[in-house]
């Protein structure tokens, strides 16, 4: 589990939003991808997200196609 303190000054990489931690990820609270914690270190690659459903890709993201966020 990460601190209060670490969590809060982290952001989503991708639309750069607040995560919340759920288990052993963390939860974009805007656009949902989840990115995996494993041994207290955080996997903030988006390449590495697990998308939430309904995205195939990261250009589905809400962040994303509505011009707040960009991936190439």
């Amino acid at each position: 589990m990460l601190s209060e303190d670490l969590l809060s000054m982290i952001a989503c990489p991708i639309g750069k939003a607040r995560l919340r931690q759920e288990g052993e990820t963390l939860v974009c609270t805007r656009c949902g991808p989840r990115f995996a914690v494993k041994d207290e270190i955080a996997d903030l690659l988006p390449d590495h997200a697990e998308l939430p459903e309904g995205c195939r890709a990261l250009a589905d993201l809400e962040c994303v196609r509505c011009g707040d966020a960009r991936v190439d």
